[in-house]
């Protein structure tokens, strides 16, 4: 009676419900009470590193983690040997593993789906000889409905999974496609992935130059670089990732010789090439706290996201792109006046929130409608082309350097004050000046005025008309000249007229 009675509880515990931790549970509290166990454990089989880890469990010891190698210990044993193995009395059998201070007697019976292993179910005795052959025998019954319920709740769990992962994928596909500024675009797609796969952290490295800029992250750990932060594309695991084409997971970041930390809880990582039409764009990089987190069967649903993202990347460097052509100078290549406007607000309030400074230098060529006359158009289109490519090469990546018309420029500089402002307009005009312009036989100068946030001015207009000012100074001082807005009267470099 009673095995048909423990049969007939575990085959209700087996239909009563698809979610497998409330099956596992049903299983553990029948063999504990049917059996009068102190302690009982389920552990699962890691299909990838064959290890057994405590899925769910009665009776043990809370602070209890582990996970065991192949055929390590009872359990291990049970499922090597794919039948119950019996210790009767645990302190005589070299394979017992203590998960709490009173057990004297052990039993693990693998839980097996058509004849392969997917855990083990131990059960413990505080008393020696606990199990006999009956009992063990009735145990090896019971296996065979917990494992129907964990074959059946997994299966659920999956298709579940994959229903969830689907619509993931489809609501990042929508979102994406309708966002084309890169910036926003980077940060929706890390905030997505990692709500809708419920991932630690989420971050999206791209391709400048030989580098990886971490453009944009989200999620719950600590970050060791910056947004922005250049990292080599050749190292760790994306390096590798890169070098293959394909996705490759870590799942202990502790024993990877070229793991590269970016946050400070990582114990896993998992890394996705970006690709769209051939062109690799960067890498996807999914960080988890713990180790082992990732599954062979999370990569097809995240290299599908992936794709997406890598599309709708694309699509915003494309706008990008079409952006700053429209905010380039069709004769010189360097940014127009229309640029000039948009990014002088923007640096002037970085300055004002970060207390940073910044400045302006308007400049412009000596004499050009004389040049003009003298050697013709064709030629003094040579000039601005040159002198746009000197004042270019000279500038520090974060300065900004445009045509504000006809012959006058104008240089953004970031992070900056009024010396330094005036020392690198001095250099522009000495690199001119002893530059050779082929076909002119004489040589090209600027005069250059400079002011610097907020000395001169707290505004777009008085900051502009105070390196003008300055810029009148030095063509009334002779040419050839930087002077500062503020002191009009006197030069900070003359050139061969001083």
């Amino acid at each position: 009676m009673q095995k048909i009675a423990i049969l007939y509880d575990a085959g209700q515990a087996v239909l009563s419900t698809f979610d497998l931790d409330e099956v596992l549970q049903q299983i553990l509290a029948i063999a504990r009470d049917y059996f009068h166990l102190q302690n009982v454990a389920i552990l699962l089989l890691d299909k990838e590193t064959q290890e057994l880890y405590v899925h769910r469990q009665i009776g043990w010891d809370e602070s209890f983690e582990v996970r065991l190698p192949p055929g390590v210990g009872l359990t291990g044993a049970a499922a090597r040997q794919k039948r119950p193995v019996y210790a009767p009395d645990v302190t005589k059998d070299s394979r017992y593993i203590s998960s709490t201070k009173n057990t004297r007697s052990e039993v693990a019976v693998p839980l097996m789906v058509r004849d392969e292993v997917v855990g083990v179910l131990d059960c413990q005795s505080e008393k020696l000889n606990h199990f006999d052959v009956e009992t063990i025998d009735l145990l090896t019954l019971f296996s065979t409905q917990a494992s129907m319920a964990l074959q059946n709740a997994k299966l659920y769990s999956l298709e579940r999974r994959r229903a969830s992962q689907l619509q993931a994928i489809n609501a990042i596909a929508q979102q994406t496609t309708a966002v084309l500024e890169l910036k926003e675009l980077l940060a929706k797609v890390c905030l997505l992935i990692q709500q809708a796969f419920q991932m630690c952290h989420v971050s999206v490295l791209l391709k400048d130059e030989e580098d990886l800029v971490m453009r944009a992250h989200h999620g719950k750990l600590t970050p060791r670089i910056p947004e922005g932060g250049r990292l080599p594309a050749g190292a760790g695991l994306w390096g590798r990732a890169l070098a293959a084409a394909k996705t490759l997971i870590e799942n202990n970041v502790k024993t990877s010789a070229d793991y590269v930390e970016l946050y400070l809880e990582t114990g896993s990582r998992m890394c996705i090439p970006l690709v769209s039409f051939g062109q690799t764009l960067g890498v996807l990089l999914l960080d988890s706290s713990t180790p082992g987190t990732f599954k062979a069967h999370d990569v097809q649903p995240l290299e599908s996201v992936a794709d997406i993202c890598a599309t709708a990347i694309q699509n915003a460097h494309y706008v990008e792109r079409v952006k700053q052509l429209a905010y380039l100078d069709g004769l010189t290549g360097i940014f127009n006046r229309r640029f000039f406007e948009l990014r002088i607000a923007e640096e002037m309030e970085r300055a004002r929130r970060f207390d940073s400074g910044m400045a302006v230098i308007m400049m412009d060529i000596d004499q050009f409608k004389r040049l003009n006359d003298e050697f013709g158009h064709l030629l003094g289109d040579e000039v601005l082309r040159q002198v746009s490519s000197i004042l270019h090469q000279q500038l520090r990546k974060i300065d900004v350097v445009c045509r504000y018309g006809g012959e006058e420029f104008a240089v953004l500089l970031s992070q900056t004050n009024l010396q330094h402002a005036l020392g690198v307009a001095e250099k522009l005009r000495r690199m001119v000046e002893a530059w050779q312009f082929p076909g002119v036989p004489r040589p090209v100068t600027i005069s250059a005025g400079a002011a610097s946030f907020p000395e001169h001015g707290t505004t777009r207009d008085e900051l502009v008309k105070a390196a003008d000012a300055g810029l009148y100074a030095a063509k009334q001082a002779g040419r050839n000249r930087v002077c500062m807005a503020a002191d009009v009267q006197r030069s900070w470099a003359q050139g061969s007229g001083k």
